[in-house]
């Protein structure tokens, strides 16, 4: 039997009042619910990165920083990715930003997914991340989950503070198409890394 890919839900924001524990532990439920991946939760707050200033990517150098180190090995032990994404001014947050560009070899030839939010459902930083993903040789999914519109104003704590069950029925459609192409993806690039050695 095949191994079952080992996924980190990583939480990019670590604002003391951030949103992102919602969203994060309802993606987290329904990747452990299933049986063909393995999924932990990996929080920017437990890794207080500096801001990106190693001589170059660890492409080209080792990164000096212990906590940069220990950044690349965190998300190195992982087969892909479902990031947890609040759009901030039409992108993603500082802080993802910074712990994406911390790592580059360990995010290669890996597949992501995301649970993103905003008033546009977090699409307009989705696609920001998207771009950065590909120049990290990263493999995003072609499906995401959304909370936006009045799904997002039901939920969020400046709305109806209402719990993200409220909501459910209209994200568990999109969340099994992201995760079913997320294990997809997960199991061709861990063939083809297998099949190069």
């Amino acid at each position: 039997m095949a191994l079952k890919p080992k996924i980190a839900v990583i939480v990019g924001s670590t604002r003391p009042t951030r949103f992102a524990d919602r969203p994060a532990q309802w993606i987290l439920k329904q990747a452990r619910a299933r049986d063909d991946m393995e999924a932990e939760l990996v929080d920017l707050r437990d890794h207080p990165l500096p801001f990106f200033d190693e001589v170059a990517s660890n492409a080209w150098a080792p990164s000096q920083n212990p906590e940069a180190v220990r950044w690349q090995q965190t998300v190195g032990r992982y087969d892909g990715y479902i990031f947890v994404v609040a759009e901030y001014n039409r992108s993603v947050t500082g802080v993802l930003k910074n712990a994406l560009d911390q790592s580059y070899t360990e995010w290669g030839r890996k597949p992501f997914t995301a649970i993103a939010y905003g008033s546009a459902g977090g699409s307009r930083a989705l696609e920001h991340l998207r771009g950065i993903g590909v120049e990290l040789q990263m493999v995003s999914t072609h499906a995401a989950v959304h909370i936006g519109g009045g799904d997002f104003f039901a939920i969020s704590p400046m709305g109806g503070n209402k719990a993200i069950e409220e909501i459910e029925a209209n994200l568990l459609p999109s969340a099994k198409t992201a995760l079913d192409e997320l294990v997809w993806w997960a199991k061709a690039t861990m063939a083809a890394k297998a099949a190069e050695i």
